[in-house]
């Protein structure tokens, strides 16, 4: 079976279904997380934003708590999110996407614009990228290969290939308590050895060839280069009614780095796009 071939079949995704008593019936919120990321890391923001609307939350295949797979193309991938919308009974939804599931999120906006009411696109272009994750798998085969006892020593063993601690804490979401011959280890959640082998797909260009002309925010971190000023033109080809918000003191991991701005930036547009439907 191949990466590049739409020959995958579809899986069900883990997710999490947020509502409060409170929430009015507008249209959800589906949230896709990016690469090696997971529902897990937006609980605080789906705590906000489920207040005013229900959230749902996608752990991506290979993430999470979601199957173990091959194939990480980005029509299968947003295959998974609307077989998800379907299997909740939901026609048309608000889409959120960060990083790889930016990409995500703009590839179900251009196969079925129908089932997008609105975009929000966190940090990602629709352009192929060249940077690559050599280190961070490499880092998480350290920790497939050794099973440390506990998440000290596997943090001492990420570090061989990582210096940034942040970055070996967002690494270390995908570590879970298990056990080998009786004793406990610290494993790998995430199928690292299918993202390895479907990375070409992850660092290529959104599926679908039409643009999509839905309302759309794209927020982008000062500090970070994933969408830079030349990339703004291929943006506008693929999303023409893009509004770009380029958040302060922030970088990649924009939602972390600048929670509160974050948050209200895409509460407010939501807002808005529900207010007009």
């Amino acid at each position: 079976m191949s990466d590049t071939e739409h020959d995958i079949y579809t899986v069900t995704l883990h997710h999490v279904d947020a509502k409060t008593e409170d929430a009015d019936d507008s249209l959800p919120l589906i949230v896709i997380h990016g690469l090696l990321g997971s529902a897990d890391n937006w609980r605080s923001h789906v705590k906000a934003w489920q207040e005013n609307r229900r959230v749902i939350a996608v752990d991506l295949r290979n993430h999470g708590r979601s199957p173990h797979v091959e194939g990480m193309t980005y029509q299968a991938m947003s295959d998974d999110v609307l077989a998800v919308m379907d299997n909740l009974g939901i026609d048309q939804a608000h889409i959120l996407g960060h990083s790889m599931g930016g990409k995500v999120a703009m590839t179900m906006a251009r196969l079925a614009p129908q089932r997008v009411a609105s975009l929000v696109v966190a940090d990602i272009a629709p352009v192929a990228y060249s940077h690559g994750h050599d280190d961070v798998f490499a880092a998480l085969n350290e920790v497939a290969v050794n099973r440390p006892a506990n998440r000290r020593d596997a943090d001492a063993l990420l570090a061989k290939h990582v210096d940034a601690r942040p970055i070996r804490l967002f690494l270390a979401t995908n570590l879970e308590r298990t056990t080998d011959n009786g004793q406990p280890v610290m494993g790998l959640r995430v199928g690292l050895e299918q993202i390895i082998k479907g990375y070409p797909d992850i660092v290529t260009v959104p599926a679908g060839d039409q643009p999509y002309y839905g309302p759309c925010l794209v927020l982008r971190g000062a500090n970070s280069d994933y969408v830079s000023d030349a990339m703004l033109p291929a943006l506008k080809q693929v999303l023409p009614n893009a509004r770009v918000v380029t958040l302060k003191e922030a970088g990649h991991w924009l939602h972390a780095d600048q929670p509160q701005a974050f948050q209200q930036a895409v509460e407010s547009f939501v807002a808005a796009q529900s207010a007009s439907c």
